[in-house]
């Protein structure tokens, strides 16, 4: 029996790569509990295995314990109890090998996608590629070999827990190393990573050899090694930057393709302002500001970009008036514009419509002369609103009731109803009657009369031309409908000609 333990031991020694005293440690732990479990004295149990022969010896103080006497239940615990030992061990052993890992790249296969989280079977263990850690773009699929980047290894319950990216800067820098062996040998030297992952990347190379190209060296014969690298990373684009000492030179080869017109930089606030060309602008910012942006996060300097050249920015920004003066000038506009407005409309006292007076200044009313422009109709309207406004009673009928003049005369009068018409005909028979065919011209007194329309001036109607003791006097005048309507169309011609 002792021969076959030492051949168990060995397989699991082998299998899980767990120590051979961790296993005799662990065997020794599960027959311990099962015996104390069975024997009415638990205190007194001491079980040992010979390492060299395999033979168990076990007791109750000083009695010796069969194992065969302990029964089936305790041998189910001391299982239990081993398996859980077991695990320990082979989480120890995995921890242990994976902890000294952080930061370098593994290699594996896709064992399953559970969720968008991608399990890398790495052999013994396995890995997890989280969905936060995953590039834009990228899909996975079974059986698949990935490459990625461990980030982090910890101890979850009797589990290790690997967490690896394909999203992490690191990524780019460990595949430059694998692809370049001037980065190898340390003659090329990688200073700074700024990565849109999935998207673009851009990489700045220093060499300490001047024989030795660093860009050169990184790109390779016909793009030998960045094809590779790309190809690794899906596509993603990658720009190699040369580095340079200066701040303006750095700058300058971050932000390439674009050709700059000028920098400025204020190294007490650590900012630097570029000027380029307006065909060069959107070249500058890139695709939602992905070139400024990842050129700002290589060099460690916030970019403004602006167009034109450092000469014009000064003359339109710098050399202009102060914001004090010119806030003042706005002030002293709006103060013109708005005593503009007072010289037209008074604004009312009590909010109503008769306390809108005009003022004494005459002044040019715009809306007046489109009004005069306007039809008879719009005209009249636009008196009627007036009048409104003034506190007064607009006279004659609405102007959208009236009947359009027609061409080339004067418009037909209104024909009032028939029962008011009845009525007023011998009122305004005297004045209005037609004169019969043979009858005898004008006295020349009436003719040259003053306020008649010979002499140059509008008639008054019928009815204040009569004599006040006539029977068409003012009396006859007043109630007739057509007098009234005449008097109120010659009040509205007299304003609208005014």
């Amino acid at each position: 029996m002792g021969s076959e333990l030492l051949r168990l031991v060995d397989v699991i020694q082998r299998e899980k790569h767990i120590d051979k005293e961790a296993v005799f440690e662990g065997l020794e732990q599960a027959l311990l509990a099962a015996a104390r479990k069975r024997l009415p004295n638990p205190d007194e149990v001491s079980v040992h295995i010979d390492r060299q022969t395999g033979e168990i010896s076990a007791y109750e103080g000083t009695r010796p314990i069969d194992p065969a006497e302990l029964g089936r239940i305790a041998a189910l615990t001391a299982k239990q109890v081993m398996i859980q030992k077991f695990r320990e061990a082979e989480r120890d052993v995995i921890y242990e090998e994976f902890e000294g890992k952080v930061g370098e790249m593994i290699t594996g296969f896709v064992q399953r996608v559970e969720r968008s989280h991608v399990i890398i079977s790495l052999g013994r263990s396995e890995a997890i590629l989280p969905a936060r850690e995953q590039p834009a773009g990228e899909s996975y699929h079974v059986g698949e070999r990935i490459k990625a980047l461990i980030i982090d290894v910890r101890k979850v319950g009797q589990r290790v827990r690997i967490v690896c990216s394909r999203s992490h800067p690191d990524i780019v820098r460990t595949l430059f190393a694998l692809e370049v062996p001037e980065i190898q040998d340390r003659v090329v030297e990688i200073k700074g990573i700024a990565r849109d992952p999935g998207h673009r990347t851009k990489v700045a190379v220093a060499s300490i050899d001047p024989k030795v190209d660093a860009v050169g060296a990184c790109v390779g014969i016909r793009g030998s090694r960045i094809k590779n690298i790309v190809d690794e990373l899906n596509g993603e684009k990658i720009d190699i930057v040369r580095y340079a000492d200066s701040p303006e030179v750095y700058i300058m080869n971050a932000l390439k393709p674009a050709e700059l017109q000028g920098i400025e930089l204020d190294f007490d606030e650590h900012k630097a302002l570029v000027f380029v060309g307006e065909d060069q602008l959107a070249l500058a910012i890139g695709k939602r500001g992905q070139n400024v942006r990842l050129a700002s996060k290589l060099t460690g300097w916030a970019i403004d970009i602006v167009t034109g050249t450092p000469d014009s920015y000064v003359e339109k920004f710098v050399t202009s008036r102060p914001l004090e003066e010119v806030q003042a000038e706005r002030e002293r506009l709006a103060a013109q514009a708005a005593a503009a407005l007072e010289g037209k409309v008074a604004i009312p006292v009590e909010g109503s419509l008769r306390q809108s007076t005009r003022t004494s200044e005459p002044a040019l009313d715009p809306f007046a002369a489109a009004v005069a422009r306007q039809s008879p109709v719009a005209r009249a309207g636009a008196d009627a609103l007036e009048a409104l406004m003034s506190g007064g009673t607009p006279a004659g009928p609405a102007p959208w009731l009236r009947r359009p003049e027609p061409a080339g005369g004067e418009p037909p009068a209104e024909q009032p109803p028939p029962e008011q018409a009845d009525a007023a005909a011998p009122a305004v028979a005297g004045a209005d009657a037609p004169e019969p065919q043979g009858a005898a011209p004008p006295a020349p007194d009436a003719a040259a009369a003053p306020g008649s329309e010979l002499d140059g001036q509008p008639a008054a109607p019928a009815a204040a031309r009569a004599e006040p003791g006539s029977e068409a006097g003012p009396s006859a005048a007043a109630s007739s409908p057509a007098a009234v309507q005449a008097q109120d169309e010659s009040g509205t011609a007299e304003r609208t000609e005014s």
